[in-house]
């Protein structure tokens, strides 16, 4: 597989180097944590733990990486040997891949060799960073949906390829249903679920003849794709192959004034009988538009969800940061205004009243709190998704709030 030890910063490689030079290979501590939640989060959700640790296997400098690094005339003839030779003999302690955390909070803490602990910081931040964005977006639209199926249609805006791949993986964890990312379904095992596009229903002369012909193709997996010209009519069209006989499962709209033409559609079935008939929502939607038809019981049943989710669009970043805070048992840390940070490797504490969050209590580490020793096997994709909804069952309703920014309490022994 390709090496992933230049996705990183020149400065990693040109600190580690010096640390070498000056003796500076003792014990470090690094840990990973947001600074501060974004004013319209009140919670995030920690992701990519296992994407970062299959990426580590492969954080190798081969003979392609070192002439690179040599032809940049900075790095010295012993360093490239150093790593050539270098094997990352860290351990990691962090929160399990969906757990809820808050400000302060140490995601995942790196112990080992100074050097090699400094030279992972950009892969650290870049994957945990990337899926915990993506997997506290979606949770919001799985607390927004109350129930309702959730699909991932975000591939083709994600900001590349692999960001779909991981968006989708994050989707899934945050209590997605399913995703229409093929190679998702393929590496995670994650459901994928579609129906068709308009340049399929404009290619036949005919609205109804699309509907037939893909009947035909796929009978067991009939979903139409109603309002490329006028959507009631393309209703009317679906509910004539139903009492034809044909297996119409469900219909999809991305357009128009969804709550008025949901409550249509849905009598234009209902009145004939076909009241499983499923209606799914997609085009720009997103955790608010979600909320406002559920509250106003639009009747749809699933929604897709794809450019505001998987580039999280009101929130596109996290103050993420990955600071020392301990260097051969000295406890190390910043005092900058703003950006002040706790010394020491860090244990965090949860307390619960009546069954949900009260508050947290982040100290010096000790076993026995939500951080933990990484260790193989890692959780199944099922398992940590599980995790995730059990803990926003836990939750304060609050807490679940898409616009009131609650502070939940947060004690940092310093």
């Amino acid at each position: 597989m390709e090496s992933t030890a230049l996705i990183t910063d020149l400065y990693e490689l040109t600190m580690a180097q010096s640390y070498l030079e000056h003796g500076k290979t003792g014990k470090a501590v690094f840990s990973l944590f947001v600074r501060r939640l974004p004013e319209n989060r009140n919670f995030l959700v920690a992701c990519g733990l296992e994407t970062l640790m299959k990426s580590l296997e492969n954080f190798k400098f081969g003979d392609r990486e070192l002439k690179y690094l040599k032809s940049l005339g900075i790095f010295k003839g012993w360093f490239l040997d150093y790593l050539r030779e270098l094997e990352l003999d860290l351990e990691f302690y962090a929160l399990e891949e969906g757990t809820i955390f808050f400000q302060n909070e140490p995601i995942l803490q790196v112990e080992g060799p100074l050097p090699k602990a400094q030279l992972i910081e950009t892969l650290v931040i870049n994957l945990i960073h990337f899926e915990t964005l993506i997997a506290s977006k979606a949770v919001r639209n799985y607390i927004a949906a109350k129930g309702k199926t959730l699909v991932d249609f975000g591939l083709r805006r994600a900001h590349s390829p692999m960001a779909g791949l991981l968006s989708a993986r994050a989707c899934y964890i945050g209590g997605f249903n399913g995703t229409s990312n093929l190679q998702a379904g393929m590496l995670y095992g994650i459901p994928v679920l579609g129906t068709m596009a308009h340049s399929y229903i404009m290619v036949f002369d005919q609205e109804e003849e699309a509907f037939r012909a893909f009947a035909k193709s796929f009978p067991d997996r009939v979903f139409l794709l109603i309002d490329t010209y006028n959507t009631l009519e393309g209703a009317k069209k679906a509910l004539k192959l139903l009492k034809e006989g044909i297996k119409v499962l469900g219909v999809r709209i991305d357009s128009g004034e969804i709550p008025e033409l949901c409550r249509e559609i849905r009598r234009i079935f209902d009145q004939e009988g076909f009241k499983d008939v499923k209606i799914l929502v997609s085009g720009g939607v997103d955790e608010y538009d979600i909320e406002r038809w559920v509250s106003e019981s639009v009747p749809v049943d699933a929604f897709g969800v794809g450019t505001k989710l998987l580039t999280s669009a009101d929130a596109p970043y996290l103050d993420m940061a990955y600071k020392l805070v301990e260097y051969e048992g000295k406890p190390k840390f910043k005092e900058s205004p703003g950006k002040k940070t706790f010394p020491y490797k860090r244990q965090v504490w949860r307390f619960l009243k009546d069954g949900k969050f009260d508050y947290d209590k982040v100290s010096r580490f000790q076993e026995g709190g939500l951080v933990k020793k990484v260790s193989f096997p890692l959780p199944s994709l099922k398992e940590i998704r599980e995790r995730v909804l059990e803990q926003i069952n836990q939750l304060p309703e609050e807490l679940k709030s898409l616009r009131k920014k609650v502070e939940y309490r947060v004690e940092v022994d310093e």
